[in-house]
């Protein structure tokens, strides 16, 4: 799998077949294949339609790429001025430029509304939606969202147009068939078939991950493009696909978002131009077999706590990290990725009932959600954290477990960052080849707390080593902090043997 790319299938040419109005769905017998999907695919193909964008982006110069700079030396200077007349000041500098891109997209009702991918419209200063007519309108995002990869289109037409529904993707089994209609490479008005080949797929392209996965053939250019079951409902939205070339080919893989996620979504965007999800204030982490182990549950369950955003929801009802969120508004997060959707879905204002582990035992509490400021989320520039082997050889370190770790000096505190609120051990080295490194443990990274018992010293955490063995621990539990972001990490307790 290393060797295959995550392809976001955008690329397309417009298509042409007449239009009609309202395409009703088309009755299907109970998932058994129809003799042919012509006349599906006639009634569905009109309300396809192909989206072209323009971007200007800063891409290259006339040095081909390359920033040409003259020294500064007075030798140089009739070089420049040669250099500079006839090539012009601007040569090695970037050159803004025109870029095109192709994608599909689907109306929803008669007045035009379009549905499509993000990332197909993302940066567009101009828009234009064709139908299968070959009538051309331009668009306007009435609001993008780039957590699910879902944006909604707007073209004003004076006729009514023909338009799709949204049908239940939760109903769609494994093994049932679909259609996806879109314009893979330019080839206006492609129809493929295929299965569910899987349902909930994560593929880490944001929190709310729940792909559908189908074999019907995706391509560059059907982005944004209906996936359809054979009763004429659109279930999914084509968005990415797996292939062995940067190129974009099929190979069976294809990932389409489902429409139990889009619907809400499309349905804020249509009224506010935006999301309003909830928020409960804190970084999660996925629960391994190893984490479950070291903090006595039973099984891996759960999303784990990093970080708690201060004045938040869950700082208020005192959730603290090394907690273990098990249950959110009594649904049960059997894993991760699945509270932060209905955490999102959540509305402002309302109290639930959640559950967490804490020192081998469940807490209940209620909370009330606020709703999540998304333009607060910024990411963090990763920051280099230099070489430590100068600040080995004159701190007295000592090492444990395949790892050497010294007490956060101020020196130290500065030059990572560190709030001046938080102690731990700086990892000054990591033994090559032990299982500390294979764990991901590395220089630079803050121990902060052992089996949520914090650590200012060595002897702090040999006693939290020690502890850990003697409760019949496999595994310790470490709270860390590299540049500034927190995560968990596990260990094994017995030393790497030679």
């Amino acid at each position: 799998m290393s060797k295959f790319h995550l392809i976001l299938a955008a690329l397309t040419i417009s298509t042409a077949i007449p239009a009609s109005i309202f395409i009703a769905p088309v009755p299907a017998l109970a998932q058994e294949r129809p003799a042919s999907f012509a006349d599906l695919v006639e009634k569905l193909s009109p309300a396809v339609v192909n989206i072209s964008t323009t971007q200007k982006i800063k891409n290259g110069n006339m040095m081909g790429g390359m920033q040409f700079q003259f020294p500064d030396s007075p030798e140089m200077e009739p070089f420049r001025d040669f250099f500079e007349r006839f090539a012009g000041p601007q040569m090695g500098q970037p050159m803004e430029q025109d870029v095109q891109s192709l994608g599909s997209g689907f109306i929803i009702d008669a007045s035009g509304y379009v549905i499509t991918n993000n990332h197909v419209v993302d940066q567009a200063f101009e828009i234009t939606v064709t139908l299968t007519d070959n009538s051309k309108y331009k668009a306007k995002i009435i609001g993008r969202d780039k957590k699910t990869d879902l944006a909604l289109l707007k073209i004003e037409a004076k006729k009514d147009l023909p338009f799709v529904t949204l049908g239940d993707s939760d109903a769609m089994r494994v093994g049932d068939w679909v259609i996806a209609i879109g314009n893979p490479f330019g080839l206006g008005g492609s129809v493929t078939q295929g299965i569910i080949s899987a349902r909930q797929r994560s593929i880490n392209s944001g929190p709310f991950d729940d792909f559908l996965q189908t074999d019907a053939s995706i391509n560059r250019g059907n982005s944004g493009g209906p996936l359809f079951n054979i009763k004429g409902e659109v279930i999914g939205i084509n968005s990415a696909i797996f292939s062995p070339s940067m190129g974009g080919g099929s190979v069976g893989i294809g990932f389409a978002i489902p429409t139990s996620l889009a619907k809400p979504v499309i349905s804020q965007l249509k009224e506010f131009g935006r999301t309003h999800r909830g928020w409960l204030g804190v970084k999660i982490q996925e629960v391994s077999e190893e984490i479950a182990d070291s903090v006595g549950l039973e099984k891996p369950i759960g999303a784990l706590v990093l970080e708690v955003s201060k004045d938040s929801p869950a700082d208020k009802i005192g959730i603290v990290p090394g907690d273990i969120i098990t249950s959110f508004d009594g649904k049960e997060i059997t894993e991760m990725r699945y509270l932060p959707r209905i955490v999102a879905e959540t509305k402002n204002g309302k109290t639930v009932p959640i559950t967490y582990w804490r020192k081998n035992a469940y807490k209940t509490a209620q909370i009330t959600i606020k709703e999540l400021d998304e333009k607060a989320e910024e990411a963090q520039d990763d920051e280099d954290n230099g070489n430590y082997d100068n600040q080995k050889r004159k701190s007295g370190s000592e090492s444990l477990l395949g790892m050497n770790v010294t007490p956060l000096t101020p020196q130290l505190r500065s030059r990572l960052r560190m709030d001046n609120k938080k102690d731990g051990l700086v990892v000054l080295d990591v033994e090559n080849n032990s299982e500390t490194a294979k764990r991901g443990l590395q220089r630079g990274d803050v121990i902060i707390d052992v089996g949520n018992e914090p650590v200012k010293s060595f002897a702090d955490l040999k006693s939290a080593i020690d502890n850990a063995r003697k409760a019949g621990r496999k595994f310790a539990l470490l709270k860390i902090s590299r540049r500034n972001e927190e995560a968990f990490l596990t260990l094994p307790l017995e030393e790497s043997k030679k």
